[in-house]
């Protein structure tokens, strides 16, 4: 369910107040196959400006997977538990790349780290992080849970719900939920809704199984779309473009 409205500019009312944009470390990297490409990072945050702009409050979820993946370090031989610690510092470092492309170009931001370190970023305390949304500042959610085992998408839809957001935006290199890769497959179809039920069923891939049975828990609707399209994330805001809505 779509919450108050916010108005902005000539886009008129817009759908959502408070928002939360996910994205991975890979959407960071550009064309590069490994780290952070400054104008990447700096188009993705115009994104978010121009969506601030309109009024939103927007909070931020970034993976580190561009950076190291916990995943894979523990698949290598590392031991799990240090290689998810060390793949929550890596979006620690995306985010705070984020904050510095943000705050040139006048969006006011805060990093909010699940493990603190107080001398580059704060701690999570949903309160304060509450009062940041509603001073219009941006905040991006780091270090995921702090826990090892929990992926920064259950990260992402965790701090949606404490943070009472009216929906997650899954920016990917798509326009939407499809039933295989339109990258691979030219006759994938896309979904313009799917239930929650069926992405853990036919394992979509929208987000992992604990994130989608959490939003389904909290009745919070997902709306996955293409991080690439210029304008996207604003347009949908303001009831344009494609995307697929995962919804109960």
């Amino acid at each position: 369910m779509t919450g108050a409205a916010a108005k902005g500019g000539e886009a008129g009312i817009v759908r959502y107040r408070r928002v939360l944009l996910k994205i991975s470390g890979e959407a960071l990297m550009g064309d590069q196959g490994y780290g952070l490409h400054p104008p990447t990072v700096k188009r993705i945050a115009q994104e978010v400006k121009s969506v601030h702009d309109l009024g939103v409050e927007i909070c931020m979820v970034i993976g580190g997977g561009n950076i190291f993946r916990g995943l894979q370090g523990s698949a290598q031989g590392m031991e799990r538990t240090t290689a998810d610690y060390m793949g929550m510092l890596a979006t620690v470092m995306n985010a705070l790349a984020m904050q510095a492309s943000l705050e040139q170009i006048g969006i006011f931001t805060r990093v909010i780290s699940a493990i603190p370190m107080d001398q580059v970023c704060e701690p999570y305390i949903r309160r304060r992080a509450v009062r940041h949304l509603e001073k219009k500042r941006v905040v991006i959610f780091a270090a995921g849970t702090g826990n090892p085992y929990f992926t920064t998408d259950t990260a992402a839809t965790l701090r949606a719900s404490e943070m009472a957001c009216e929906a997650i935006f899954k920016g990917t290199k798509v326009d939407g939920v499809y039933d295989k890769d339109p990258r691979k497959h030219p006759d994938a179809r896309r979904y313009d809704t799917v239930s929650y039920d069926e992405v853990l069923q036919k394992h979509l891939g929208v987000m992992d199984a604990s994130a989608i049975a959490l939003a389904r828990d909290n009745n919070l609707p997902i709306i996955v779309f293409s991080l690439d399209e210029p304008g996207g994330f604003r347009g949908i805001l303001s009831g344009r473009g494609t995307y697929t809505r995962v919804q109960g």
